[in-house]
């Protein structure tokens, strides 16, 4: 009980989940208060992209792998086929597994931040600050792509998004949103490549 507890609240790599949030966080934060500390467009719109094209990077290549075991990415191949590959991490004694607190703050912050820039895409628009919709668009495509590329992930490659979304949703906030030593036992997930076609 003592070790369950333990790795319940534990978090085993603090600098990945540390920067995890740390691009995204600081995206959202200098988009909000880009006019108080600079006049220059330019200038807060190269920052603001910059940060989320870091955060797009970190979460894509490392924090997913580090924090949750799982990766994907896309690949065309020589007919010109989109093919989005998925891995998971095989659970083993002697791999550090991750840790029920890592993964939610992972899918908490994968989730949250992609619902941020859409509410940042209703007010430019209603607002009418026309030029900064590119910039919202470009924070939501790059959020987005990261989170149906690992929501698709950790179900497995499966298509349906909706329900998959729902599930996902429900088990990051009622559940434990971990992979865990015992929970990499869904078919076609454990180590393997899974491909799909778009």
């Amino acid at each position: 009980e003592e070790e369950l507890a333990f790795r319940k609240t534990k978090i085993r790599h603090p600098l990945a989940t540390f920067f995890h949030l740390f691009f995204r966080v600081s995206a959202i934060v200098t988009y909000v208060c880009c006019d108080w500390f600079s006049k220059s467009f330019v200038g807060c719109f190269v920052t603001v992209l910059l940060l989320l094209s870091f955060d797009f990077w970190s979460v894509k290549n490392v924090t997913g792998r580090l924090m949750v075991g799982l990766r994907w990415w896309n690949q065309i191949d020589e007919d010109g086929r989109s093919h989005w590959i998925f891995e998971a991490r095989k659970a083993s004694p002697s791999s550090t597994a991750a840790t029920e607190a890592e993964a939610r703050i992972f899918w908490l912050g994968l989730i949250i931040c992609p619902v941020i820039w859409i509410l940042f895409f209703f007010s430019t628009l209603f607002s009418l600050k026309l030029k900064w919709l590119a910039l919202v668009i470009a924070g939501i495509s790059l959020q987005a792509a990261n989170l149906y590329g690992y929501i698709l992930c950790k179900m497995g490659g499966e298509s349906d998004i909706s329900r998959v979304t729902a599930s996902l949703l429900s088990q990051t906030v009622f559940q434990t949103p971990t992979l865990l030593p015992g929970d990499a036992q869904k078919p076609g997930l454990q180590g393997s490549r899974l491909t799909s076609t778009r």
